[in-house]
């Protein structure tokens, strides 16, 4: 199979997972995409009358709380692959009433924008998963404007964890099972897109400033995800990137995974009687070179 073929076929399994978990993406008594997205918007520090673009915008954890700082004289573009995505954004937008968000179905990795249209650029764990996401922060520099800044979350990866969740899933999770999952998302495939680059600040750093990028910014922080139970979690891991493997599980091994990872977290309970879960995430800024 072609690297082309290959890609597409990628694409459309991630599209249509997130097409199907769009109506309760983020929504299932589990807290973890909405405070990453604040407080990535404070960190990009978008200023009123600037123009955004959010890549990935998901149902707005990120865009929607930029867009309010923007004011009524900035605008934000939000794009995302999955329609059902779109769809349902554009529903919260109306919602709450803000009406300087425009919405496009829209692949991240090839955005069809016009160059220097933009003054930031963020993304809340999106930009990392594109099959050429290092050609993407390419492309993203020339969609700024001079001075424009790009933003961006990332987990923070370790080869011995299970891909984008805290280490303590490695209780539950045996890497075994990635074995289960589409050709791309094996460990060694894995490894070679995303560790391979993401995993040491110094290659990041170089990565961003290969694009195009200078004055990069790098920090760890961690994210409070919290749960009202097992059940809950497991339920909302269906809605996100994990979703992939749930779908590709054979029956008897999903099942006793669903039961390995209800009873441990449920083990996890604070004194309120909420799940808490530090999630370390990686805050990414850098400004374009010219």
């Amino acid at each position: 199979m072609d690297t082309a073929t290959a890609t597409d076929i990628y694409k459309t399994k991630v599209t249509a997972a997130f097409n199907g978990a769009a109506a309760t993406y983020d929504r299932l008594g589990v807290e973890f995409f909405t405070p990453m997205g604040r407080r990535l918007v404070e960190r990009a520090a978008p200023r009123p009358g600037q123009r955004l673009l959010d890549v990935g915008c998901g149902l707005g954890a990120t865009l929607l709380p930029a867009a309010r700082l923007l004011g009524p004289q900035g605008s934000a573009l939000g794009i995302d692959i999955a329609e059902a995505m779109i769809e349902q954004a554009g529903r919260e937008i109306e919602r709450q009433g803000i009406d300087t968000v425009e919405l496009r179905v829209m692949d991240g990795e090839h955005p069809d924008l016009p160059e220097r249209s933009f003054d930031l650029v963020v993304g809340s764990y999106s930009v990392i998963f594109l099959p050429d996401a290092r050609g993407a922060l390419a492309r993203y520099a020339r969609l700024l404007r001079d001075g424009g800044r790009i933003a961006f979350t990332s987990p923070v990866f370790s080869q011995d964890t299970f891909p984008f969740l805290p280490p303590l899933f490695t209780r539950w999770i045996p890497l075994s099972l990635l074995e289960h999952l589409p050709a791309a998302w094996h460990p060694e495939r894995l490894r070679e897109q995303l560790h391979s680059w993401l995993e040491d600040p110094a290659d990041l750093t170089a990565a961003l400033r290969t694009a195009g990028f200078r004055d990069v910014e790098i920090t760890d922080e961690s994210v409070d995800m919290t749960a009202v139970s097992g059940a809950d979690w497991v339920t909302w891991s269906h809605t996100q990137g994990m979703r992939l493997l749930w779908q590709h599980l054979p029956e008897d091994e999903a099942a006793a995974l669903r039961t390995r990872l209800t009873e441990g977290l449920d083990a996890l309970r604070g004194d309120d009687g909420v799940i808490h879960i530090d999630v370390p995430v990686r805050y990414v800024t850098a400004t374009v070179d010219r």
